[in-house]
């Protein structure tokens, strides 16, 4: 029997209230210190794990500590710094970019909008929801990371046809919660991704929510 929207809501709810207290410690892993910063980290972050992204930003950072110092420095330089976050052509020359986009249309502040935030170079939504809930305590959308994607389709708390594509897994996951929660949401199941629910490997046996699981493997 297909499950109904309200059962759904109620289920899921169910599940981010055990993964709460399951994880209370639950939040952004990454090390920062301003919001710029924590703008540079997440895109670092990009298909690099977060401890090796802690790594490398205190050097960085204690080179470049705010957008007007990478906005003046040399690409080469930054390229040299975050090398070992793997893309770093790349990212270097976004954060660059990005530097000197806040720099110049914003003052040198990191913007508080989804869509200014987006604007800058290297920023998506992921990153811009991460920016706007860890950074300004906005709740603007949902963080959707690996994690986030694989167990929300696992679980079974979004549709079919929403399963791989990021934005329509957050809009279905945006109208199963409250506002409130977006960010908690991310969180629990980052964490809960990364400790029990692992891909190929999920420790099913020691899961809290198993028993609200379709997908469970016991």
């Amino acid at each position: 029997m297909k499950e109904s929207f309200a059962a759904k809501k109620r289920r899921a709810r169910k599940i981010l209230d055990i993964l709460k207290q399951t994880y209370p410690d639950a939040r952004c892993a990454l090390k920062f210190e301003t919001v710029f910063q924590l703008l540079v980290a997440v895109i670092l972050s990009a298909q690099c794990n977060d401890v090796q992204v802690n790594k490398v930003t205190p050097k960085l950072f204690a080179h470049l500590p705010t957008p007007e110092a990478f906005a003046s420095a040399p690409l080469e330089k930054i390229e040299l710094l975050i090398r070992s976050t793997g893309l770093y052509k790349n990212k270097a020359k976004n954060i660059k970019a990005a530097a000197e986009k806040i720099m110049r249309a914003h003052n040198g502040e990191v913007p508080k909008s989804m869509k200014e935030l987006i604007a800058l170079p290297g920023v998506g939504r992921k990153t811009a929801n991460v920016i706007l809930e860890t950074g300004f305590g906005i709740n603007a959308g949902v963080t959707v990371d690996t994690h986030v994607l694989r167990i929300s389709n696992l679980i079974e708390i979004i549709s079919k046809s929403a399963a791989g594509k990021p934005e329509k897994v957050e809009t279905e996951l945006m109208k199963l919660f409250p506002r409130e929660d977006w960010g908690i949401l991310s969180h629990t199941l980052i964490f809960h991704g990364r400790r029990i629910c692992i891909a190929r490997r999920p420790k099913c046996s020691e899961c809290p929510v198993v028993a609200l699981c379709p997908g469970r493997r016991l």
